[in-house]
């Protein structure tokens, strides 16, 4: 059988622009895990105030309870389709976040409520008078941010690069699972 696989000597990896895709996009990609391990996908629309997200989310939601019980989510960014040279190579961020819910009476409640309705209009004032919706800091950890093939960077909690990833720590090099053996 014959394996195909870029040669990452040969790729130049392009300058990181995390803050960029950040800022960009208006919703994030959410993962969590409900009470019997399994993965819960949604999306949220969010707000980032002092280096942590904050995500407005209602109790009908999955979710909702998975961050509130577990209070550990994935979030992702990533580049339009419309908008990517590559299907396979869309810029993304991933960040292992930590959940932390935000009570009514904390002032980061209606700083975060306010920079939610500057970001997203109107609707956030319909949505805070809905008695079921909670206010989350999602607060980032760790992450990855991938900006083509071979151009691959660790990412610590305040959306900095660490280092380039070049496959050799585990992660997203791309070699083919004969040569990780």
């Amino acid at each position: 059988m014959s394996t195909t696989h870029t040669d990452q000597s040969q790729v130049k990896p392009k300058a990181p622009k995390v803050k960029e895709l950040v800022e960009s996009t208006k919703s994030l990609i959410l993962a969590t895990v409900d009470a019997e391990g399994n993965p819960v996908s949604s999306y949220a629309p969010f707000v980032l105030i002092d280096g942590s997200f904050y995500i407005y989310v209602s109790y009908m939601a999955k979710h909702t309870k998975n961050l509130q019980d577990r209070k550990k989510a994935s979030i992702m960014f990533i580049e339009d389709e419309a908008a990517g040279k590559q299907i396979y190579a869309r810029t993304r961020l991933t960040v292992n976040s930590e959940a932390n819910l935000i009570e009514k009476e904390n002032p980061l409640f209606a700083q975060a409520i306010d920079g939610l309705k500057e970001r997203h209009g109107k609707v956030v004032d319909v949505l805070a008078e809905m008695t079921d919706f909670v206010l989350f800091e999602l607060k980032p950890q760790r992450g990855a941010y991938v900006n083509g093939f071979g151009s691959a960077y660790f990412i610590d909690s305040n959306l900095e690069v660490i280092e380039q990833n070049t496959g050799e720590q585990g992660g997203h090099g791309h070699s083919t699972p004969e040569q990780k053996n």
